[in-house]
């Protein structure tokens, strides 16, 4: 048995009669009745604990828990389990992370043991604010939806979040527990903070939002902080590549479609806990954290903190808003003269967190004018704006790989003379350097030709983070309608001088899509993009094939490589080069051979595919014999249930399908996924649509219409020809509900207009490569 809480946002009076609002904060007097066999935790230490026993004179436990401190009702919370911990202790403050036994005996919590600590100390320091409990429980919970919270002084996470395992060395999971352990930190200080919950403490707890339109002050300023903490305790992350990978490009993403809201809204919009749920999203962290970002780079890291530091001194035990932060950042501004701004904070900051969306800058080199307007897709700018698309925009900026002073663009349109350049090819000018705005910047061809001939011959000049923002903005640039994709391919050339995996991985999700790998090779790019790719890739694989194949322990603190080698790999064999092909075959048969060795995980996924592919039923009869045996937690079950799809030979994928068919070797969840799994592979689609079809009866009655219809949906996504589209309408009529059908007919509609622009597309590139593949 384990029972664990997550009140937040507003389920605490589903649990004890309260006003469960974060402004009406209290002290709280927690006592827990339960088995003696089990241990209570709560936010405050025990203080005592006694027995009792009940009417049928069953013996129970009663632990007491001392006064907690002054808090929102969200906060509270507890775990009744079974658990073991280990402990240490920080500035008098004893930490103690709570696990199922056999993961603490393994030592599997030791990692986030060892970094609590000194996180804590780091942003108690950088804040200048202490921690104002005396402990702090960790809990790692099996399943546990939430994924993480703050709880104050009990933190609760879903157990991988917290679990480093032997097993692990080679993958992103010591990171990605730093940067969730700073995130919920953050919090514990300051109801204003998420992702680090250490920031939590902070940014959340210790000053909580007044009301929940304003979530971003808690989770957007812990998303921030949760990167600086992860830096700290693992120095060999580089902090500016993973936010802008992790924070910035996913959300600038997502934060360009009409009906997306702003970071603040207003009371009146956030209504009922459906509402307050909504707003557990990427806006919320993501570009919070990047607004953040932004905020602290034109105010200096040191003003920033020393305003951080007054806010939450103020409204320590109580409750803020958006205004109150920009209050205590102008006070900061005002009584210094180092750092000038072009309005008030809060003018300046307004414009970011109250209007939905961001702007795009272009920059006009020959008169040296830069214009914004909102980042939107050019079919469709029907949309209100209360800030009539203006923001207030801090640039940073270089000239010939000298770094400018900060400039200010806060109209639609202003000339900067410092920007105009001469007729030398050798004159440019980059903005938004090193991700100092949120924003995404177009140029003209004047100045993009220029940066193009400065890639191929010093791809240097430009820093890394800048050389992947360019490439990100161009392809973006050329999605909605801003400029053509032959622009964005033009700065490619360059990519056999690229060293960057986090750099060509943005190349590769723009160029191979995950959902076209099995559709572009029947487009005659297909040979044009192998030819042109593999030239530029191979300096890169051939460096990090080196390291598989004699020394892959040096790749242990490669971040990037336990994040995207795999991507790498995966195009490199997909495009056929040879040494791929072999490698993977290799090892394939090397773990065949001794099923005691382990391929690396940098690239096990795509080593498992094409092993299956290369090989026979041999191959296949291997992989599905581990696959039986394998732990089901593990992910090596999920990269072998895929690479079982992976198959060349038809009657394989056939076979496997019927594998899929019966309950006593997969459940329904299986089923559906090994479908997809076939319907994405190169000859695929065509099997897993005759099953679909042939099996529908059985299918249907066994596993559900509402199961079958996500496979259904993914068929809808993967058909690539007229024909298909038609085959898949037909079948729809004949087997789907009306308000199914509706529904389906409508994404086919919207498949059909993606399959036509997609075609004008790939014909605009394969044009472009057949000039430019040597």
């Amino acid at each position: 048995m384990l029972i664990a809480s997550q009140l937040e946002p507003a389920y605490a009076r589903t649990v004890y009669p309260c006003f469960d609002e974060p402004a009406m904060k209290a002290t709280f007097n927690i006592r827990i009745v339960h088995d003696p066999s089990y241990v209570a935790l709560s936010n405050m230490p025990a203080i005592d604990m006694s027995e009792m026993k009940d009417d049928n004179g069953s013996l129970w436990t009663i632990t007491t828990f001392n006064t907690s401190l002054k808090m929102s009702t969200y906060l509270t919370a507890f775990v009744i389990c079974d658990f073991d911990y280990v402990t240490r202790t920080e500035r008098e403050n004893e930490i103690r992370i709570w696990a199922r036994k056999e993961a603490v005996k393994n030592g599997y919590v030791d990692y986030a043991l060892n970094i609590t600590g000194p996180v804590f100390s780091f942003l108690e320091d950088l804040l200048n604010v202490s921690y104002p409990l005396p402990k702090t429980d960790l809990v790692a919970l099996p399943d546990f939806g939430a994924g993480a919270m703050e709880n104050w002084g009990l933190m609760t996470f879903q157990e991988s979040s917290l679990m480093y395992f032997p097993s692990d060395k080679f993958t992103s999971r010591k990171a990605m527990i730093a940067i969730i352990v700073s995130h919920e930190l953050g919090h514990q200080a300051c109801e204003v903070l998420r992702h680090f919950f250490f920031l939590f403490k902070w940014f959340g707890n210790l000053v909580t939002m007044n009301w929940w339109n304003d979530l971003w002050l808690n989770e957007g300023l812990a998303s921030y902080f949760e990167y600086l903490g992860a830096t700290f305790v693992e120095p060999k992350l580089s902090l500016d590549k993973i936010f802008y990978d992790h924070v910035v490009h996913p959300v600038l993403r997502e934060d360009n479609e009409i009906g997306d809201r702003s970071l603040s809204e207003s009371e009146d919009k956030i209504k009922g806990s459906f509402s307050l749920m909504s707003l557990f999203d990427s806006i919320t962290y993501n570009k919070g954290a990047s607004i953040t970002w932004m905020l602290s780079g034109f105010l200096t890291e040191k003003l920033f903190f020393r305003a951080l530091t007054s806010y939450l001194k103020e409204f320590s035990f109580s409750n803020a808003n958006q205004d109150d932060l920009w209050t205590h950042i102008q006070m900061v501004i005002d009584a210094q003269d180092e750092v000038q701004l072009p309005a008030s904070v809060k003018e300046i900051m307004d414009s970011w967190t109250c209007q939905n969306g961001f702007p795009v800058l272009t920059l006009n080199l020959t008169t040296g004018t830069i214009c914004q307007e909102q980042f939107l897709n050019k079919k469709n700018e029907n949309s209100a704006h209360s800030y009539n698309n203006t923001w207030i925009i801090p640039i940073a900026w270089m000239r010939n790989g000298s770094s400018q002073p900060l400039v200010w663009l806060d109209k639609s349109s202003k000339v900067f003379p410092e920007m105009q350049v001469s007729e030398s090819e050798y004159d440019w000018i980059l903005l938004n350097v090193n991700l100092s705005g949120y924003y995404r910047v177009n140029y003209d061809q004047l100045n993009l030709k220029r940066l193009a001939h400065l890639l191929e011959n010093d791809p240097k000049a430009i820093p890394a983070v800048s050389r992947f923002q360019l490439i990100d903005d161009l392809f973006a640039l050329t999605q909605f309608g801003y400029t053509e994709i032959e622009t964005a391919l033009e700065l490619t050339k360059y990519l056999a001088r690229e060293d960057e995996l986090f750099i060509w991985n943005v190349v590769l999700l723009n160029l191979v899509p995950e959902n076209l790998e099995s559709t572009l090779k029947n487009y005659e790019v297909y040979p044009l993009l192998k030819k042109y790719l593999l030239k530029r890739m191979l300096p890169i694989y051939h460096y990090y094939a080196g390291f598989i194949r004699q020394n892959v322990d040096a790749l242990e603190d490669d971040y990037f490589a336990q994040v995207y080698l795999e991507k790498l790999f995966a195009t490199a064999c997909w495009l056929g080069l040879q040494d791929c092909l072999n490698l993977s075959a290799e090892l394939y048969a090397k773990w065949m051979d001794n099923p005691e060795y382990k391929i690396p995980f940098l690239i096990r996924r795509t080593v498992c595919c094409y092993g299956v592919a290369l090989g026979s039923d041999k191959e296949w009869d291997f992989a599905w014999e581990v696959y039986n045996h394998t732990d089901p937690t593990t992910e090596d079950k999920d990269i072998l249930l895929s690479a079982m799809s992976c198959a060349k030979e038809s009657w394989l994928l056939y076979r496997y399908l019927q594998y899929g068919l019966s309950d006593t070797l997969f459940s329904s969840n299986c089923t559906s996924i090994i479908i997809l799994y076939v319907l994405t592979k190169d000859i695929g689609y065509r099997i897993a649509w005759e099953f679909v079809t042939e099996n529908w009866p059985l299918l249907s009655k066994r596993y559900g219409k509402e199961l079958l219809h996500d496979v259904l949906k993914a068929m809808g996504r993967f058909v690539n020809t007229d024909v298909q589209i038609q085959e898949l309408q037909v079948f729809y009529n004949a087997t789907l509900d009306e308000d199914e059908r509706v529904a389906s007919t409508l994404l086919l509609e919207f498949t059909k207009f993606e399959n036509m622009e997609r075609r004008q597309l790939l014909t605009k590139i394969a044009n472009w490569l057949q000039k430019n593949v040597d």
